[in-house]
């Protein structure tokens, strides 16, 4: 539908009895975002303040925090004005701008848990040469890459998606993501092939290599005394979680995309699932997981109780 400014609106329509549980949805969405923000923050902080943990694989975990932040603050400020307004629609630009964010995000945590893994298999496998293989610049490139690659990738589709007729104006979800390809009247050869060409340089190649450097590090472990065995289960451990986890939200992603059937009540306990329970997943983790962090941890939430 087009007004007389030639804005085309969308209608949110992947809520399930909206009227009837509006405000229960508000506070618990508002909860999870808040707890969210701060399970994620209080770790980045910690690695900032603490010395100790300025090395790469801490500086890795704490641009991983910061995107689950970013990646929820792409969508419960529109997802919660939604759930308390009457009629939940958006601008077709703004629905364009959230999907760009949120495959960028997505996108740059995969590269993220790339440059993890080369950093512990660097550790653990070459451990007399990682003073050199990961030094500050090379920290610094990948971070940059992580998030950059993802952004001129996904500019290019977005662009071409920006121009593209809509034959629907209702959005089967609660956030604009992969359900926005529904709106349009047909999909282009040029513009699948793009896409699969992204999932493979985005998703599937950095998976690959993921496996590789976990599997060499298995490898070497096994074969290694007990002490190499030890750091190779505390520090690999907690990101091979993450990274199983993160990789069944995909996979939910990618079939949902293939298959546009899904019922309106899977699909909103499914987005309800990726937008609380992964961004909460990755604090918890490494909270609990990672030894030096939960020990600054403990100290803090000491110090909170004492006051």
């Amino acid at each position: 539908m087009e007004d007389r400014f030639n804005i085309t609106y969308i209608t949110i329509d992947g809520y399930v009895e909206m009227h009837r549980y509006r405000y229960l949805y508000f506070v618990i969405m508002f909860t999870a975002y808040i707890l969210i923000i701060c399970s994620n923050s209080t770790i980045v902080c910690l690695i900032v303040i603490h010395k100790n943990l300025h090395e790469p694989m801490y500086i890795f975990i704490a641009a991983l925090l910061m995107n689950s932040v970013l990646y929820s603050t792409n969508i419960y400020p529109k997802l919660l004005i939604d759930i308390l307004s009457e009629k939940q629609i958006t601008t077709y630009p703004l629905c364009l701008f959230q999907s760009f964010v949120y495959y960028c995000l997505a996108g740059s945590e995969f590269l993220l848990l790339t440059a993890m893994s080369y950093d512990r298999y660097a550790s653990i496998c070459k451990p007399l040469q990682y003073p050199t293989i990961m030094r500050k610049t090379t920290v610094n490139v990948f971070l940059l890459l992580a998030w950059l690659v993802p952004a001129c990738e996904l500019s290019v589709s977005v662009s071409v998606y920006a121009v593209i007729k809509l034959c629907s104006f209702s959005l089967k979800g609660i956030f604009c993501n992969n359900s926005i390809y529904s709106l349009q009247c047909g999909r282009s050869v040029a513009v699948t092939v793009y896409g699969v060409f992204m999932l493979v340089s985005i998703v599937l190649l950095p998976l690959l290599f993921i496996l590789f450097t976990y599997t060499r590090i298995l490898l070497i472990s096994y074969r290694s005394c007990k002490t190499v065995r030890n750091k190779a289960a505390q520090t690999c451990l907690p990101h091979l979680l993450v990274l199983i986890n993160f990789s069944c939200f995909v996979t939910y992603v990618v079939v949902v995309r293939l298959e546009s059937d899904f019922p309106k009540t899977v699909r909103l306990v499914m987005a309800l699932q990726m937008i609380t329970y992964h961004p909460l997943f990755n604090p918890v983790i490494y909270g609990l997981k990672m030894k030096e962090i939960s020990k600054h941890l403990k100290k803090l939430l000491f110090q909170v109780k004492s006051h």
